[in-house]
C-alpha cells in the first residue's frame, strides 16, 4: 500500500477551449482507496483518446476537479477485499470506466475484472495505448458483428473507415490476425495510407473520395462487414451501396441521429460499440474485458499484434495533455499518442 495521502494529477474545473491554460491543470489530490473490487494502481503511463477531449467539451465539473484519461498502464500497489484475478506487484493495463475519475493521476483505482496483465514483451509506455481501442475492436468484431475469431477460413470483406486511427488499426490488425477476411482500410493522406498498409490492410481507400465507386473497384462482388469509426452519418448511403444484401454494420462515432432507411432494402443490420458500456451498466460480463485484454496480450507477446503507439508527449502533464488534446482535436493523430511518467 502506497504511504502518499497526495497524489499529482491533472484535471479541469471548466469546459475550456484547448488553446485556453486553464483547459487542463494541474492539480495535487488525495489517493484514491479501493473498494472490494478495486486493483489501486501507480500509473506509469497513459495514452489519449477522443473520449477524452469529448468528455472535457461537453461536461460541466462545476468547479470541482475533474479527472480524465481512459487508457493506462501500471502497478499494482494494494488490492480490494475481494480482488482475485491480481496481487499487488502485478503489471497491468486497462481502459477504466467513464462514470469513474479517470487515470491522469500518479494512483488509480480500476475494478479487477475490467484490468488485463500487461503484455510482457511491451514497455508500460507500448501497453498504455492498447486497451481501449483493442477493446473496442475486439467487441466489434467478435460480439457486435459476430465473427468468429478463430475461423482463419472465414471469408468475406471488411471495410475499415479511418484505418490509421487508434481503433482502426488495432481492428485491421485482429482482423488479419484471427480471421480470413480480406480487410480494406480508408486513409487519405500519405503517411496515413502507409500506416494502415502497415497494419495489415490488404487495400486502402480514400475517404475523402467517392466512397462507393471506389470500393466497387477493389471489392467487385461487395463489401460484407463495416466497422465504422468515423464519417457514419456522410458513409452511410456508401455503405448501403457497397455492402452485401444482409450486410452489417457497426459504429463507434457519435451522431445524434442517422438515416437508416437507406439500410432497409438489403436488410442490413446496423450494430452500437461501446467498450463502457459493461462497466457503466455493470454488466455480468464485465469480466469478459479482462478475458479479452489478457488475450490480446498473449497475442501481442506471441507477435501477432503490435503497439499502435506512435507518439510519446512525455511526462503527464498539463501542458503535455492539452498539446495531445489540440492533435486528437485536429484529426490529424496516426495511432495513439501516449505520455509517459510524472
Amino acid at each position: 500500500m502506497t504511504e502518499n495521502r497526495t497524489m499529482p494529477a491533472v484535471a479541469f474545473r471548466r469546459s475550456l477551449p484547448v488553446d485556453d491554460p486553464e483547459s487542463l491543470l494541474d492539480v495535487e489530490l488525495p489517493v484514491p482507496q479501493p473498494g472490494p473490487h478495486d486493483l489501486l494502481v501507480r500509473v506509469e503511463a497513459v495514452a489519449v483518446n477522443p473520449v477524452d477531449y469529448k468528455v472535457r467539451q461537453n461536461s460541466d465539473p462545476g468547479g470541482e476537479p475533474k479527472v480524465l484519461g481512459w487508457d493506462a498502464a501500471g502497478t499494482v500497489v494494494a488490492v480490494g477485499d475481494e480482488v482475485e484475478l491480481f496481487e499487488v506487484g502485478d503489471e497491468v493495463y486497462y481502459a477504466g470506466a467513464i462514470d469513474r475519475p479517470g487515470a491522469n493521476s500518479r494512483f488509480h483505482v480500476v475494478d479487477e475484472r475490467i484490468v488485463g496483465h500487461k503484455p510482457a514483451t511491451l514497455s508500460f509506455t507500448e501497453a498504455a495505448a492498447l486497451p481501449l481501442t483493442a477493446l473496442t475492436a475486439w467487441e466489434g468484431l467478435f460480439e457486435r458483428l459476430g465473427l468468429r475469431g478463430d475461423a482463419l477460413g472465414q471469408t468475406g470483406t471488411l471495410l475499415v473507415t479511418a484505418a490509421a486511427g487508434g481503433v482502426g488499426s488495432i481492428v485491421v490488425q485482429l482482423a488479419r490476425a484471427l480471421t480470413g477476411l480480406t480487410v480494406i482500410g480508408t486513409a487519405s493522406r500519405p503517411e496515413t495510407v502507409e500506416f494502415a498498409r502497415r497494419m495489415g490492410a490488404h487495400h486502402v481507400v480514400d475517404h475523402r473520395g467517392p466512397l462507393a465507386k471506389q470500393l466497387a473497384e477493389v471489392a467487385p462482388g461487395g463489401v460484407d462487414h463495416v466497422f465504422s469509426t468515423a464519417g457514419t452519418d456522410r458513409n452511410l448511403a456508401a455503405y448501403a451501396e457497397a455492402l452485401t444484401p444482409f450486410g452489417q454494420i457497426v459504429a463507434i462515432d457519435d451522431h445524434d441521429s442517422l438515416d437508416i432507411g437507406v439500410l432497409k432494402p438489403k436488410s442490413i443490420s446496423f450494430h452500437w460499440e461501446l467498450m463502457f458500456t459493461h462497466s457503466l451498466f455493470r454488466t455480468p460480463q464485465q469480466v469478459n474485458q479482462h478475458r479479452i485484454l489478457d488475450r490480446v496480450a498473449r497475442l501481442v507477446d506471441a507477435g501477432v499484434v503490435t503497439t499502435t503507439a506512435n507518439r510519446d508527449l512525455g511526462p503527464v502533464n498539463a501542458a503535455n495533455l492539452r498539446e495531445a488534446h489540440r492533435i486528437l482535436e485536429s484529426g490529424t493523430a496516426i495511432g495513439k499518442i501516449t505520455l509517459t511518467g510524472f
